[in-house]
């Protein structure tokens, strides 16, 4: 696993989506079994987003169990080595993305150099992204028990309106080629965009514009998944 995060309360977790968790130093190599008391960072902000969303509806929305729901004790642990797995099945298929275990959630950055990516002003899903996003839907279908939130990022060429409206396109593109294309079921499926609001990457030159023209995707347990374990290990 490339980082991991230790668990955390809702506090300090409304804290870091302030912060944008640009103060914290990533964990490496170490999986969900392993965590120390450092907290991580994610290459696509993708987490601050899920805490942001769900802090802002009460936390009841389908993605709400990664707020301060972080199944503790030996459900905990069954949960987080399913996810565990997971995150290792997509980093073999797809050794290009960026994948970060976070809590109970695994967060996936396809940027321009990592297997789905867009041209400057542009949506459409190429070659290269299909296979990518190809990859990526076997495993979700290999483990169908997740929630998916797949959000869309620009650079910050062009006016604000229309990179808003840009990052909206690119996150419908990639859920709807997974819906469409690949007959996931759309209930497991939330699509948020930011704009150019979100960079992981300087604005002012080509390669970091590059980065930020991305999409991340988070996929968390769903309740399937967290009451089977919690069934799994009543005594």
């Amino acid at each position: 696993m490339k980082n991991i995060v230790k668990k955390i309360g809702l506090g300090l977790c409304a804290l870091l989506v302030v912060i944008n968790f640009t103060s914290c130093n990533a964990v490496k190599n170490a999986n969900n079994k392993q965590k120390g008391a450092v907290i991580g960072t994610t290459a696509g902000a993708g987490i601050g987003a899920v805490l942001g969303n769900n802090l802002g509806r009460g936390g009841k929305g389908k993605l709400g169990g990664l707020i301060g729901g972080v199944v503790g004790g030996a459900a905990g642990l069954l949960i987080g080595n399913k996810m565990d797995k997971q995150a290792q099945k997509i980093e073999e298929e797809i050794p290009g993305a960026t994948v970060d275990r976070i809590d109970d959630a695994i967060v996936i950055t396809f940027d321009d150099n990592s297997g789905v990516h867009f041209d400057s002003g542009m949506y459409v899903i190429n070659t290269d992204s299909r296979e990518s996003l190809n990859k990526l839907a076997r495993v979700l279908i290999e483990y169908p028990n997740t929630n998916i939130l797949v959000e869309g990022h620009t650079d910050s060429a062009g006016a604000d309106n229309l990179n808003f409206e840009l990052s909206k396109k690119r996150a419908y593109a990639v859920t709807n080629y997974f819906i469409h294309s690949k007959k996931l079921n759309s209930s497991r499926f939330t699509t948020k965009w930011h704009g150019e609001n979100n960079p992981i990457s300087d604005n002012s030159v080509a390669s970091g514009r590059a980065k930020n023209r991305r999409v991340n995707v988070t996929i968390i347990p769903d309740e399937t998944m967290i009451n089977n374990a919690k069934s799994s290990t009543k005594n």
